[in-house]
C-alpha cells in the first residue's frame, strides 16, 4: 500500500519531468499536440473497445458461454484507453502497451497465475464439511431437527 501511495505521489512529478525533457527536445507546442493527440486516441479507444466488448459478450452469452475472457480483454482495452486519456508521455506509453495484443496476453497469463495461487491458498485453509480436505477426518454437517406447521391464509 505504501508503494502505491509513493507511486501516486511521484507519478505526476515524473510526467512533468518527461514532458519538460520532450518539450525541450522537440518544442513546447509539438509536445503539447502529442499529449492532446494521445488523449483523443484514448477517447476513441474507449468508445470502440467498449462497444466491441459489449457485442462480443452478448454473442458469447447467446451461445451459452461465459464471456469472462472477452470481458477481461475489454477491461484491459479500457485500462489502456484510460491511461491514454491521462495527460503525459509515461501514461501514454503504458496505455499503448496495454493496447498491444501480446502484452494483454502476458498480463492475462500473469494475473491468472496469481488468481489461481490465491484460490489454492484459500482452499488450503477452507473448512468445508461437505468437501473435506484429503487426509482430514470426515465431519458431519450440523443438522438442526425440528417440526413445522404450514398455515395457509
Amino acid at each position: 500500500m505504501r508503494a502505491f501511495l509513493l507511486l501516486f505521489l511521484i507519478f505526476p512529478v515524473l510526467e512533468l519531468y518527461v514532458f519538460f525533457k520532450v518539450s525541450t527536445a522537440i518544442g513546447f507546442f509539438p509536445a503539447l499536440l502529442l499529449i492532446i493527440a494521445g488523449s483523443a486516441l484514448g477517447v476513441l479507444v474507449m468508445r470502440v473497445a467498449g462497444l466491441a466488448t459489449a457485442l462480443r459478450a452478448r454473442s458469447s452469452l447467446q451461445r451459452g458461454e461465459l464471456p469472462a475472457e472477452d470481458m477481461f480483454q475489454g477491461l484491459m482495452l479500457a485500462l489502456g484507453g484510460g491511461l491514454l486519456l491521462i495527460p503525459g508521455f509515461i501514461s501514454d506509453v503504458l496505455g499503448l502497451l496495454m493496447l498491444l495484443p501480446f502484452t494483454r496476453k502476458l498480463v492475462a497469463r500473469k494475473l491468472r497465475q496469481r488468481v489461481e495461487a490465491q484460490a489454492m491458498r484459500q482452499r488450503a485453509f477452507s473448512d468445508d464439511p461437505l468437501n473435506p480436505q484429503p487426509g482430514a477426518p470426515a465431519r458431519r454437517p450440523d443438522v438442526i431437527e425440528g417440526e413445522y406447521k404450514r398455515r395457509d391464509s
